[in-house]
């Protein structure tokens, strides 16, 4: 594998892992949004589980594109393996909301540092993404945040659903600050600190004390 080939590859993976993230996203959406606490909360979960679903149709086809398969895309009937624990264990309102919120939270900071780096071959596919993803991370916050301000067991057992899912975004963040391949080619900012990124913007919902990182 050349120069070009590894950092090509190294673009793929990660790509590859977000389109899982997402995939399996839009399947728990449906799942367990249909029992969502009220009407507008079912809705809005099945309505997000399309963009979901559609976000991740775009970024295996652009992983297809990088591999160099041509015509016709293959079907999609299932993520690749690369998705978080906690988003595929994913069998309640709380856990849902918990996976839904880190998850797009971590890879909203790597569309910016995407966007940062301005590789015109990344920079014109992903402006779409980052736009519309917007909308579930807002909802996923919103959630978040009244979650963690209920009253009784609730806030506790949130966060304890949102370690499960924060634990394994920071080690994946920290891999890709890792991944040389990404910075060399421009994909990424030299000396990005993506973990950090994420632990700051996390405290404007999970308090320091609730959220362990390890």
């Amino acid at each position: 594998m050349n120069h070009t080939q590894r950092e090509v590859h190294a673009l793929t993976e990660l790509l590859e892992t977000i389109a899982d993230h997402k995939y399996v996203l839009g399947d728990r959406l449906v799942e367990v949004g249909v029992s969502g606490p009220n009407i507008e909360a079912t809705l809005a979960a099945i309505a997000m589980a399309q963009g979901e679903l559609g976000h991740a149709r775009l970024l295996y086809n652009w992983c297809f594109d990088l591999r160099g398969i041509r015509g016709k895309k293959a079907e999609i009937y299932g993520q690749t393996g690369k998705a978080f624990t906690s988003i595929v264990n994913v069998n309640n309102w709380i856990t849902l909301i918990a996976a839904l919120y880190a998850t797009n939270l971590a890879i909203d900071i790597v569309w910016q540092s995407f966007l940062q780096a301005n590789h015109p071959a990344v920079t014109s596919r992903i402006q779409k993404l980052i736009r519309e993803q917007q909308d579930h991370l807002i909802y996923a916050k919103s959630w978040a945040y009244e979650l963690r301000h209920e009253q009784g067991a609730i806030p506790s057992r949130f966060a304890q659903a949102l370690n499960h899912t924060v634990n394994e975004v920071y080690v994946w963040l920290t891999e890709i600050e890792k991944k040389e391949e990404l910075q060399t080619e421009g994909y990424l900012p030299m000396n990005i600190n993506l973990a950090n990124q994420f632990k700051e913007h996390l405290k404007e919902v999970a308090a320091e004390s609730l959220v362990q990182m390890n």
